[in-house]
């Protein structure tokens, strides 16, 4: 006799696979919609060219310009770059310059060896030289060395080599030309790493200035805070400088992010802050975590926050005039992240949570402690969406704000928390590079992380707000940016061994990788410069068991004799698949088993291909357990499902 076999929406990894009958408890790739899973939709590789950034992308932010140019800000581990209308631009800001520079050329060579006696540069390092009052020897234009910038290897204390887009001709000699260099800002590692080497013991140790081969210093990730102040985008590096740039100004996409522009100067701005953000109802520009005393980054203070004038950048010393001001906040270590909700600014610590008001003069803005033990675990790793913040906490769990703070009930925390079991869990260590953001096209909040073990985004963890569910798949976005701007989200996919494909950088090698980046919620594959690929999403069911029923005893006489759940075997003679839609095929499973602790078996005549053309399927299967699963494994395939009718009959008790 066929039975509907219905589940609850979401995943339930909580419990073991027996206990969750009636429910998901494995899938990837999918999402839950009116109650009902079905595959994620896909993503295609953004720009005409199919270029890469260097670095892993770590921080997104779209806006708009005056004349309603659309921007993307990406800023990554090794720089900052615009994408408009199917392009990149880099806008990096630059360092301080090396003057006295020369170089070594040779005929026919594009390695050109400069010179520059304890120049201080690393291998890996981008450059560019801004100034050349001669040209290098068998080069007949500086625009060679002075359009575009340079990835340096092969380091010395006094030499390094670049890679020229032309060869050397005659006339190459070594010696030769005059340059300026103004290398790329340092944005941070690559990977969230232990310190090792001088000065990476606890402070205060009498061995503090010893070399060290083990260390409990983690070196904080390159991470950008990125938001805008009309069309003026305020980009920040962690622990480090403030830098601006002008969309309204002449060859904006020319230009590259500065701290000395019209609307913004070095001056009167921090030095050294965490994070930066622009309160959108009243426009003053917030750092967090940043110096007591302006200019001085000895004095930065993790708990400490500044914030400018009303509509102005450059003022932060507070008078009777303006609404410049500064506080401290007091539970927890340091400020962690920070966000624009309704009309508040929402701050983390690690320990603690605030909301910060505009309330106007005398006192500007007044600031709340909502919420204690629910610090956040990365400065990205908090949204706003649907008028409420979301955020993962450091302690493990997920917690929401929509007027008090609550703990999100959730049935997948051990495994992202947790490597106890079966459970892949989260690589703590790496923790800072947790991202965060809202997919409202399925109202959906995402968090990317870095399984156990692992130093890289490798997982994400969803929850549906308007489905109150929780999915997790191995989607590995490093950053991640919602539709507005655009009308789909925008994602980085970064490959720590792939080698950047961006012209404005000449000798680009995969020191530090390269980010993908990707349109995503189009079409049903991944579409990118290797071609077109399927994405292989699939669901699995915990098992289910013959139902009580009474027993052939019981029914001829009347007497309430029972069989419980799971006392007999049930033989599977055929089911009927019900897909809300399909498009191409998809494939069905049963997995059998006799005991729970037992190791499932796929039934003999499994998997079965589905069509939409499919009425039913018979098979030969026979367990005490069985559970479903539904997948697809080809480019083409998308599809909702509905609900299952299984024929199962008892078949004895062993």
């Amino acid at each position: 006799m066929l039975q509907k076999l219905n589940f609850k929406p979401g995943f339930n990894k909580q419990a073991t696979d027996s206990g969750a009958e009636g429910q998901w408890v494995d899938g990837d790739f999918v999402r839950f919609r009116y109650g009902l899973p079905e595959k994620i939709g896909g993503w295609e590789q953004l720009t005409v060219a199919q270029e890469t950034l260097p670095g892993a992308a770590r921080a997104q932010h779209a806006f708009t310009s005056f004349g309603g140019e659309r921007y993307v800000a990406i800023g990554t581990s090794q720089g900052l770059f615009l994408y408009y209308e199917e392009a990149f631009y880099d806008i990096t800001p630059l360092d301080s310059q090396i003057t006295g520079i020369t170089f070594d050329t040779v005929n026919g060579s594009a390695e050109v060896i400069v010179n520059k006696t304890s120049h201080g540069l690393e291998a890996g390092r981008y450059i560019t030289f801004d100034t050349m009052s001669s040209t290098p020897g068998g080069f007949s234009s500086s625009t060679t060395f002075t359009e575009g910038a340079f990835e340096i290897r092969d380091v010395t204390t006094h030499t390094f080599k670049i890679t020229t887009p032309i060869a050397a001709g005659a006339g190459a000699t070594s010696g030769t030309g005059s340059a300026t260099i103004k290398p790329y800002v340092i944005v941070g590692p690559t990977f969230q790493t232990a310190g090792y080497g001088w000065g990476t013991y606890l402070w205060g140790d009498s061995t503090w200035g010893t070399s060290r081969t083990v260390s409990n210093v983690i070196l904080d990730p390159g991470i950008w805070s990125l938001d805008n102040f009309g069309e003026v985008l305020v980009a920040t590096i962690f622990n480090g400088k403030t830098f601006t740039w002008d969309a309204g100004a002449a060859a904006p996409r020319g230009n590259r992010a500065s701290q000395t522009t019209t609307n913004f100067n070095t001056t009167n701005n921090p030095t050294a802050s965490r994070l930066t953000l622009v309160s959108d109802r009243d426009r003053h520009l917030f750092h967090f975590g940043t110096e007591t005393t302006i200019g001085d980054s000895l004095t930065q203070d993790p708990m400490f926050v500044r914030f400018s004038n009303q509509e102005d950048l450059n003022t932060y010393a507070p008078s009777s005039t303006n609404t410049a001001g500064s506080f401290r906040l007091d539970t927890g270590n340091k400020i962690v992240g920070a966000i624009q909700g309704k009309d508040y600014v929402f701050v983390l610590t690690d320990q603690a949570a605030y909301v910060i008001q505009f309330v106007g003069p005398p006192f500007t803005f007044s600031v709340r402690q909502v919420g204690t033990n629910c610090g956040c675990i990365s400065s990205k790793a908090v949204s706003y969406a649907n008028g409420a913040v979301w955020w993962m906490s450091a302690e493990g769990g997920f917690f929401v704000f929509d007027g008090t703070v609550k703990s999100l009930p959730c049935l997948v925390e051990d495994f992202v928390f947790s490597t106890d079991g079966d459970n892949l869990g989260i690589n703590y260590n790496a923790s800072d590079i947790v991202y965060s953001s809202p997919n409202a096209l399925y109202t959906e909040i995402n968090w990317f992380y870095p399984k156990s073990g692992s130093e890289q985004i490798d997982r994400c963890v969803t929850y549906n707000y308007s489905e109150n569910v929780f999915t997790t798949s191995s989607l590995d976005r490093s950053s991640y940016q919602d539709q507005g701007v655009y009308s789909e989200p925008y994602a980085t996919d970064y490959g720590a061994t792939d080698t950047p494909v961006f012209a404005a950088i000449s000798g680009l090698t995969n020191k530090y990788g390269a980010s993908v980046y990707y349109c995503h919620e189009k079409g049903d594959d991944q579409v990118n410069s290797s071609g077109t690929t399927s994405i292989n999403a699939f669901i699995k069911s915990g098992d289910w068991d013959i139902t009580s029923r009474r027993s052939p005893l019981g029914q001829m006489t009347g007497v309430a004799d029972y069989r419980g759940d799971g006392e007999f075997f049930m033989s599977v003679k055929r089911f009927i698949p019900d897909f809300k839609y399909l498009r191409g095929n998809s494939t069905v499973t049963l997995f059998l088993n006799d005991y729970p602790d037992n190791a499932p078996v796929g039934s003999p005549l499994g998997p079965f291909t589905i069509t939409k053309t499919t009425d039913k399927i018979d098979t030969r299967a026979r367990g005490r357990l069985v559970a479903i699963q539904i997948a697809n494994t080809s480019t083409g395939e998308s599809w909702r499902y509905g609900t299952f009718r299984l024929d199962a009959q008892p078949d004895g008790r062993r």
